[in-house]
């Protein structure tokens, strides 16, 4: 099967400008002007953009916690990215401890098979590193394909390592040639805090943002950042929230250190004043939301290449579910929906603003985490011989975001009622056209587990 898109402006990372895209089979055949193929389905991009597929490395799908389970599963979840132009998310998989690394695989797998829309990727969480999960790092790398390991340095007593197993984990990580990622918050500090405001009768949402206060996220960035620089190991920090974060990724930079850091949508777009509403537990996720001053940082950072990619840490729970913690901040599971809606936001409120420009756009949504992830030149471009995962944007058409419209499997969105510049209207995955105008054109199942290569110069 053959598409042919004629009239559109084709973005990269690198540049943009007017050509035709022949696709044949998964990928894409010739990009030019006058492009003709016989037969080929013809779609006219007329006045829109024509961008790469976009890349999602920070996702949580049906997962585990607070005693539920992530709202979304692999088939809901990955079906609203495509919506939104999303077509690859990198979803975790999460150790037990006391348990391996392959009895965890194998859980996920199961809750994955034949159920995806969109392609999917894993970073395996390692809760618990020791000798036995030292000897499967080279398996998961080698074997599956799974190139990033996911560390916590909070969640005491379920997902939280310490330094020493930090140390020896990036270690094993570097010598087989992948890539250690952290949530580097301070987890003996939080936990401290949230005692103190329960001993303290202050329950409310707003003190599970002052539990983690700027100092708990800063402190354990800098100190992941100079475990990374001990021992070599690629470094990749998520969801990075605050200024206080970023200052120790520029230090390390100072000394020649690549520290490479992921924020998402929401830290950008909302701030901790939402803490404050009646309904704030719709926005407690770890780490919180933080402040203006922290907005402005952290877009400034992304045009200047200091945190190279946007996520969303899409982890959606129902507002049933987010009730557990009607009476107790600290049993409210943490979690925000974006996973729909992360390109669209970002293109209105970033490229429409002016706060970046139109190929650092594609860079943070699609070239770099496929390069950083061992996905590229596969994915994250528009190239001879890449896989067609390309979304057709019309960047003027305006739409409203509502939980009434949306596809993501949650019952409120954090964006009810804005209005925004860029709309999504087709998306292809592999060849196949996914989504036109709203609708879904393919099976699910048509989604893809996709194997990482090692670690090999990233950015």
């Amino acid at each position: 099967m053959s598409i042919l898109i004629k009239n559109g402006t084709v973005v990269t990372a690198a540049d943009f400008h007017r050509a035709d895209v022949l696709i044949e089979g998964e990928h894409v055949k010739a990009i030019g002007h006058g492009l003709a193929a016989e037969g080929a389905e013809v779609i006219d991009a007329k006045g829109m953009f024509v961008l790469p597929g976009g890349i999602d490395p920070h996702v949580h799908l049906d997962m585990p916690f607070m005693g539920t389970f992530s709202s979304d599963n692999y088939e809901t979840g990955t079906r609203a990215a495509l919506h939104g132009g999303t077509t690859t998310v990198i979803d975790f998989i999460l150790q037990t401890q006391g348990k391996s690394l392959r009895h965890a695989l194998e859980q996920w797998q199961g809750r994955m098979q034949g159920n995806l829309f969109g392609d999917l990727s894993w970073h395996m969480a390692v809760t618990d590193f020791n000798d036995e999960t030292k000897k499967e790092v080279k398996e998961m790398i080698e074997q599956e394909g799974i190139t990033s390991f996911k560390t916590f340095m909070a969640y005491k007593g379920a997902l939280m390592i310490d330094d020493r197993q930090m140390v020896g984990l990036m270690n094993e990580v570097k010598a087989q040639g992948g890539l250690v990622t952290v949530h580097a918050t301070n987890g003996d500090m939080i936990d401290f805090l949230v005692q103190k405001h329960r001993a303290e009768g202050k329950m409310a949402p707003l003190y599970h943002y002052l539990s983690q206060p700027e100092i708990t996220e800063a402190e354990a960035s800098g100190r992941f950042a100079d475990m990374a620089w001990h021992t070599g190991v690629p470094a990749y920090i998520v969801h990075m929230t605050c200024e206080g974060a970023l200052n120790h990724v520029r230090d390390a930079t100072r000394r020649n250190q690549r520290v490479l850091a992921e924020t998402c949508i929401q830290y950008l777009l909302l701030d901790a004043s939402l803490y404050e509403q009646a309904d704030g537990a719709k926005w407690v996720m770890s780490p919180p939301l933080r402040e203006k001053k922290d907005q402005a940082a952290l877009w400034g950072a992304i045009e200047q290449g200091s945190i190279q990619v946007v996520a969303t840490d899409h982890c959606p729970f129902m507002m049933a579910q987010k009730a557990m913690g009607s009476a107790d901040f600290s049993k409210i599971p943490n979690g925000h929906p974006a996973i729909e809606h992360r390109m669209e936001l970002l293109f209105s409120e970033g490229v429409n603003k002016k706060r970046i420009s139109l190929n650092k756009f594609v860079e943070v949504t699609a070239t770099n985490p496929a390069k950083i992830f061992g996905m590229f030149p596969r994915k994250g471009t528009i190239g001879i011989g890449s896989d067609a995962d390309i979304v057709i944007l019309d960047p003027n058409e305006k739409h409203t975001l509502s939980a009434k419209t949306h596809h993501m499997n949650v019952d409120y969105s954090g964006y009810e009622g804005m209005q925004l510049t860029g709309k999504v209207k087709t998306v292809i995955l592999r060849g196949q056209v996914a989504i036109d105008k709203g609708e879904v054109k393919i099976k699910k199942g048509y989604g893809q587990f996709i194997k990482r290569n090692k670690v090999s110069g990233m950015l």
